[in-house]
């Protein structure tokens, strides 16, 4: 075994039999690049990632390749859900050596850890070139290589006002900005089968939550329809596991048939949030499915028992990608028999050949995904069915399918992610009321909050039954905005006072005198980094920074801390320069400028049927809106101050602090929102 197998992360763990002298990322492995001056390989991936196991299985783990590695280089391995701010620099680094970025990433490092050449995967033979050639170049091109680390170590110590040349615009986002910001962003849209025009195609609920709030926002119904084409394809695609529930990572094809199947815990903790909300526009009944289905395959295989949720699948079982949800044409008719397994064949488009095809040949592999491309309702009513018939044999073939060797688990819990699948719950929770959801959500908040943060601080993940690594940005805005949210689900003013406090020492951290936006990392994490990175471009994943934003704006209003709506204006307005030039880049500050658009609305909510009325007010999807309450005791909080619970329940409607006479009923709160 090498050092990986005394630590924590399940990605490293995997790598502790391999021949190469493994350091896990820090001081150690720093110390002897410099004391021996020897060039870093550094190698970053995750459990989850199919093309990082190939790699190991076809360099990593062959002693001849091993040993050429062990010769030239100090090798590092990153587990990039540990290290975020490792992975992030390093691939900003790839991007600008012109590379494409993705994992596992392979970046090659001087001693003092700055980075002069990279890459992706390579195959075996490459992989040795590519190694004995950086070794030569670090002895007969040092200078080279020097220069061009130190362009690399200039460039990203830049502010981001020196490197996007930015000027900061405080100013009311108009409503004509705003539908130019949609009409950019739609110039992307696949309007056939959903999602943007490109592959491999990416689920982006952070583009779609836009398209929702615009759509509130404008009562746009092409906007509402190419959420729904998107939604639609998604969920009766391959994308979406249609027995187990909860989607894949990313469909490699334009037409969300072919996932990489490893599944992981943001994703689905976004898409949950943006099904649940846009079922409250739509009513449609597979949008309910789905967020059922996704609750149930949370609960089944990634709730720990102490109430956290863990990161990721694996694509792979028994070393095939998918071969866990992938079926024969026979497989399903032996389970289903000889009248239920054709007709389910036919639902999900299954042949004896197969519709998966072998990557290198093109020809069938005799296995399908299963790829309906249709609602189980439609499908019914197509062959004469009675309601609950199919998926009464759907669920035959999930008893079936449990049989079989399950994909890996990574089992560690990060803060950030749990953060977001907190507010998918309690988003689930606020449009149907199933208080499973709440139940599910309340456990895991009360997780974070006594193994995960100790006072202000929060810890980045929890691993082997212990907290490790301080925790970063998203971290702490991630799990304010998840507080807040469940606050105004149950009126506990506890998660309230807790994502202020998160606010707080964010802003203590992450600040930064000579820039709006906030470092990634903090000082603790930054003594063995070349430089410091700010994340404000929103991804698979919104941007540490607009999540902040959006933490500060709801808790600057439910606290009533001018100072928060203040920073998180300040820093919509050091976004808004780009903002209006990339809104696909920036999607999550998008929303944020819709909810700047309009006034805020503030509903309080005072006295015994305080969460009965709250229930009635989330039955229409309306972002804008923040609720605070209290049912018999007294509130602390600024909004109830002389609204205080009285034998009768009222109902409080204001705008940016200005309200209107209570009154006594939801219908008349509605009629008073307009």
């Amino acid at each position: 075994m090498n050092r990986l197998a005394a630590e924590a992360s399940p990605y490293l763990k995997q790598h502790a039999h391999n021949p190469v002298d493994w350091y896990p990322w820090g001081p150690e492995a720093l110390a002897r690049a410099k004391a021996e001056d020897r060039p870093l390989l550094v190698s970053i991936g995750y459990s989850a990632c199919h093309w990082c196991h190939v790699m190991e299985r076809e360099c990593f783990e062959k002693p001849e390749i091993a040993a050429i590695m062990n010769g030239l280089f100090v090798c590092v391995k990153v587990d990039r859900e540990e290290r975020p701010d490792v992975d992030a620099l390093y691939m900003d680094a790839v991007h600008a050596m012109g590379l494409r970025g993705g994992w596992p990433l392979n970046v090659f490092l001087m001693p003092d850890a700055r980075p002069f050449y990279g890459g992706t995967y390579f195959p075996p033979r490459q992989w040795v070139s590519i190694c004995q050639q950086i070794g030569e170049a670090f002895h007969s091109q040092r200078q080279a290589l020097q220069d061009s680390a130190d362009g690399f170590a200039r460039s990203f110590n830049q502010t981001e006002r020196e490197k996007y040349g930015l000027l900061p615009e405080e100013k009311p986002v108009s409503a004509a900005e705003i539908g130019q910001l949609y009409e950019q962003v739609a110039t992307g849209f696949d309007r056939q089968r959903g999602g943007l025009q490109r592959a491999p195609k990416f689920p982006m609920p952070v583009v779609w939550q836009f398209v929702l709030r615009y759509f509130q926002f404008s009562n746009d119904t092409p906007a509402l329809s190419a959420l729904k084409t998107t939604l639609n394809g998604m969920a009766t695609g391959g994308l979406y596991d249609q027995l187990g529930g909860g989607f894949a990572r990313y469909s490699t094809d334009g037409e969300w048939f072919l996932p990489h199947f490893e599944k992981m815990l943001y994703d689905n903790a976004q898409l949950l949030s943006l099904y649940a909300q846009t079922w409250l526009v739509s009513r449609e009944p597979l949008y309910r499915r789905v967020v059922e289905q996704t609750v149930g395959w949370l609960e089944d295989e990634m709730s720990s028992p102490e109430g956290g949720f863990y990161a990721a699948l694996d694509a792979d079982s028994e070393g095939e990608e998918g071969l866990f949800y992938t079926w024969t044409q026979a497989e399903i008719t032996e389970t289903l028999g000889q009248v239920w397994g054709p007709l389910v064949c036919s639902f999900f488009q299954v042949t004896e050949a197969g519709n998966q095809h072998d990557e290198a040949s093109g020809q069938p592999t005799g296995r399908n995904i299963l790829f309906p491309q249709k609602t189980i309702e439609s499908f019914e009513l197509e062959n004469g069915l009675l309601g609950g018939q199919l998926a009464e044999k759907l669920a035959m073939l999930l008893k079936a399918r449990e049989a079989r060797i399950r994909p890996g688990l990574d089992d560690k819990i990060l803060t950030g992610w749990n953060a977001l699948m907190l507010s998918g719950l309690t988003d689930a929770y606020r449009a149907f009321g199933e208080e499973k959801y709440l139940q599910l959500a309340l456990r895991n908040a009360r997780f974070l909050d006594r193994h995960l943060r100790n006072g202000g601080d929060l810890f980045h993940s929890f691993q082997a039954g212990r907290a490790v690594i301080p925790a970063f940005l998203d971290d702490y805005a991630a799990l304010a905005n998840a507080y807040a949210n469940l606050y105004q689900a149950t009126f506990d003013e506890h998660w309230l006072e807790v994502a202020g406090q998160l606010a707080d020492t964010a802003i203590r951290y992450f600040g930064n005198d000579d820039d709006v936006f906030f470092y990634y990392s903090d000082e603790r994490h930054s003594d063995d980094l070349f430089a410091r990175k700010k994340e404000w471009f929103d991804n698979v994943i919104p941007s540490a920074n607009s999540q902040l934003a959006h933490a500060l704006h709801t808790l600057g209003i439910l606290l009533d801390r001018p100072d928060f709506q203040e920073l998180s204006g300040k820093l919509f307005a050091a976004a808004r320069p780009l903002l209006l030039q990339h809104p696909e880049s920036l999607a999550h500050w998008a929303s944020l400028a819709v909810l700047r658009a309009e006034p805020s609305v503030e509903i309080v909510i005072s006295g015994p049927a305080a969460l009965d009325f709250r229930r009635e007010l989330e039955k229409r999807y309306w972002p804008g809106k923040v609720l605070a309450g209290a049912t018999t005791r007294p509130g602390r909080l600024p909004l109830l101050e002389g609204r205080q619970p009285t034998e009768q329940t009222l109902i409080y409607v204001c705008r940016d602090r200005v309200c209107e006479r209570p009154v006594t009923s939801v219908a008349e709160a509605w009629e008073l929102m307009g």
